[in-house]
């Protein structure tokens, strides 16, 4: 991560330079997704959920789901041929991505410029238009189309494994 993480501000301006159209909607903080789903009222799109994983050989995950899809952690593991699953823990969150929890996001990868996260996203996400982040806090949410959520990954040095989380259900 660099020194000083991304503001939400500075986020903005880099969606803009790099030509994505984005629109923010400010509420109070959320922390999970009750609470989410409860303030965000008709907020049209797909809205979304981001776990911050750590495998048994501390490599690191982000993992991008539609929120209501429940996501088994040791299945998740086993279909990325990857170690058994914990979440990271708070102080690796914002070392690496510059987060806090509760905010974890995409807009994150922003500030992971050392590549030390894999990142995987729902397949049945991406059909959804506009998608629902946090913009790396949790009292907004910023929308944006699917193909302008991959552009700005790609933009960041990271190339997205798109897993359909469907085949691995429980």
């Amino acid at each position: 991560m660099s020194p000083v993480p991304f503001t939400p501000d500075q986020l903005f301006a880099r969606l803009d330079a790099l030509g994505i159209a984005h629109r923010t909607y400010s509420h109070p903080p959320v922390f999970t997704v009750a609470e989410a789903v409860r303030l965000r009222g008709q907020l049209p799109g797909g809205h979304c959920k981001s776990l911050f994983l750590r495998d048994k050989k501390s490599n690191l995950w982000l993992v991008v789901a539609l929120e209501e899809r429940p996501i088994d952690l040791k299945r998740l593991a086993a279909a990325l041929n990857a170690p058994r699953f914990s979440f990271g823990n708070p102080a690796l969150l914002y070392e690496v991505l510059g987060v806090r929890p509760g905010s974890v996001t995409p807009f994150a990868l922003v500030n992971d410029a050392a590549q030390r996260v894999t990142t995987v996203l729902d397949q049945a996400m991406l059909d959804h238009d506009p998608l629902n982040y946090h913009p790396l806090e949790n009292d907004r949410t910023t929308a944006i189309a699917p193909a302008d959520l991959l552009r700005f990954i790609a933009s960041c040095g990271h190339q997205p494994r798109i897993v359909d989380l469907d085949a691995i259900a429980p």
